[in-house]
């Protein structure tokens, strides 16, 4: 492979234990598996494909915690206070650190990241109505990722600018580099309609991150959003697609898995790369797995 890429990411985590290994995931949360043994070994499992991909490829591997929904809304569903976020989240941390120890040998780096998911559905726009609802929000979440170690915190499907300046501001606050993740609809823009480029900008205009990705669109919906480009495009450094072409309204209603076409999925990919001068980090978001992957990577799994 003689892409210049750094980190291999994983891909759509919750689709992929839901619909290929039967595991239950109420609410589409993941992070009370932390909490069994046997849910931890579905999650060491699960890890275990990206980081032979990043072993076969060379690369870096990014551990990005199973932790979208440990938030407390989500967390209130499921019967979980402040105090049990807190102990779920350090733990999803201490987890991905230990895999991060043992796997090093195996990989060029690796980096622990505690991911952060939008307080309402990913699919939807409206999740904060100001930037400092949204940092008071998700504030307790960033510090428990601060204080466990990790090395960064994601957001990931973020729907509006708002609540992306949020976990921003919150990551400053403690002190933890952040990466924030939007998700754009068929047209490539944000789904309350912004564009991604003017998204990117107010971010980064008042408090930047790290740098910014873009997850939980096909690559063929995220294209449109570089037809116009400027500088923000080289702050754009992560891609996790979806392997799907459906619409976000369209995946909502389905009741099977959509796992795409790889022969669709990586020439749409290899277009929307050329667009991505900075890009490092590849991964999928809904519907993929570690073959998904490892397509994009250009590698076999056997």
């Amino acid at each position: 492979m003689d892409r210049t890429w750094r980190w291999v990411t994983d891909g759509g985590l919750e689709t992929d234990l839901i619909f290929h290994h039967g595991v239950d995931l109420p609410e589409f949360t993941a992070y009370p598996l932390l909490r069994s043994d046997e849910g931890r070994a579905a999650l060491r499992t699960y890890y275990e494909g990206y980081a032979a991909i990043a072993e076969r490829a060379g690369a870096g591997l990014r551990l990005e915690s199973p932790t979208w929904r440990a938030n407390p809304d989500w967390g209130a569903v499921l019967g979980d206070d402040a105090a049990a976020l807190d102990a779920a989240n350090h733990a999803a941390i201490e987890f991905l650190r230990g895999l991060a120890d043992e796997w090093g040998g195996r990989v060029d780096g690796t980096t622990v990241v505690g991911m952060v998911g939008p307080r309402g559905d990913g699919y939807a726009a409206g999740s904060a109505t100001s930037a400092d609802e949204a940092a008071d929000y998700h504030a307790a979440q960033v510090a428990s990722f601060a204080a466990a170690g990790a090395d960064q915190v994601s957001a990931l499907t973020m729907t509006d600018t708002h609540e992306a300046l949020g976990v921003a501001r919150a990551a400053a606050a403690a002190g933890i580099p952040a990466v924030i993740s939007f998700t754009l609809e068929t047209d490539g823009r944000l789904p309350n309609g912004t564009p991604l480029g003017e998204a990117v900008t107010t971010v980064d205009d008042d408090t930047p991150p790290a740098y910014f990705m873009v997850n939980c669109a096909h690559p063929q919906h995220v294209l449109p959003a570089f037809a116009d480009p400027g500088p923000w495009v080289e702050r754009v450094r992560g891609l996790r697609s979806n392997a799907s072409t459906q619409s976000h309204a369209e995946l909502d209603e389905a009741e099977t898995l959509d796992e795409g076409d790889l022969d669709v999925l990586v020439p749409a990919h290899r277009a929307l790369e050329e667009r991505l001068p900075a890009l490092e980090i590849v991964g999928g978001c809904c519907g993929t797995d570690a073959r998904h992957v490892a397509a994009l990577w250009g590698v076999r799994l056997t």
